[in-house]
């Protein structure tokens, strides 16, 4: 497994409350796990907007593929690796973060996907404020200067992930930073708190921005993230 890579001058969350956080981190995702997009034990959540709800920032044929496609194979992968193991009575969260202690690489790299896009969809639930508030609002301007930034810093991080990978806003103790992880790697399976996760792989945004990869990622955080979901994470 590829390890992450730090950035914004701080260290990746690693280790510590692991097994705590997979039980707590997340609830809407937890609760989401009740759609019927794969047949074994894990099921995809249902996309909470219609394809077309990201326009023109991604593109319903981004959003058809990325979630009918990569999103649900990952599912579906994963229910073919896990019958008669230990991880088939776990959670998806569970997974994640025991595949990871474990060095399960096959089963890792399945369940830290799976697991990467319910956040990342859930984030962009249409409705919510289009700038963060209150405590995250804080917490960012003490971190960031403000949410351009954000935006600018986490522009900037997404372009030093090697590759394919993610960027992800980070909690630790209310203080924020920016970790990139690559591939299926997340702060998450090491015992950190993201708030936000930003995919990178060129599946992500290839059809709308080609190599444009910094467009992309500026694009989706000034104008399709919920930053009431991103407060509800932080627990503001």
């Amino acid at each position: 497994m590829n390890p992450m890579l730090p950035l914004n001058r701080r260290e990746a969350l690693m280790l510590g409350g692991a097994a705590a956080l997979a039980a707590t981190a997340a609830p809407r995702l937890a609760a989401a796990q009740t759609a019927a997009a794969a047949t074994g034990p894990f099921k995809q959540p249902k996309l909470p907007f219609a394809e077309s709800a990201l326009a023109p920032t991604i593109s319903a044929e981004t959003v058809g593929l990325h979630y009918g496609k990569h999103h649900k194979a990952y599912f579906d992968t994963l229910n073919k690796l896990v019958p008669g193991t230990p991880y088939e009575s776990m959670t998806l969260a569970e997974v994640v973060v025991k595949s990871a202690t474990n060095k399960d690489t096959a089963i890792f790299n399945q369940a830290g996907q799976a697991w990467n896009h319910d956040l990342y969809w859930e984030q962009f639930t249409p409705g919510g404020p289009k700038a963060p508030q209150g405590q995250l609002a804080a917490a960012i301007a003490d971190a960031f200067g403000d949410q351009a930034g954000l935006v600018k810093a986490t522009t900037e991080a997404a372009g030093k992930v090697f590759g394919s990978g993610w960027v992800w806003l980070v909690a630790d103790a209310g203080k924020l930073s920016l970790v990139g992880s690559s591939n299926a790697d997340s702060p998450f399976a090491h015992g950190g708190q993201p708030l936000f996760g930003i995919d990178v792989w060129e599946h992500a945004y290839y059809l709308d921005y080609q190599n444009r990869r910094p467009d992309h990622v500026k694009a989706v955080l000034e104008t399709i993230v919920n930053w009431s979901i991103v407060s509800d994470r932080l627990g503001a």
